[in-house]
């Protein structure tokens, strides 16, 4: 399942995992599922992205003790 995102000028590859995952460093995926991109510091305005949905990243730590 991917969702849709329209880059707007200036924006990164960090900033949409932030935005879509709640991390920037895990912007491989959407970098992957966007092969037709070219790797940029910045991307330009206008660009259909597809922004791969993934599971949450939960470690051990952040469950209660009861359900670790």
């Amino acid at each position: 399942m991917f969702l849709t995102h329209v880059t707007t000028e200036g924006e990164r590859w960090d900033q949409l995992s932030w935005k879509y995952y709640g991390d920037a460093h895990r912007y491989h995926p959407i970098v992957e599922a966007n092969p037709h991109v070219p790797i940029t510091g910045a991307l330009p305005a206008g660009l259909k992205l597809a922004i791969p949905v993934l599971d949450p990243v939960v470690s051990s730590e952040d469950l209660p003790p009861w359900m670790r």
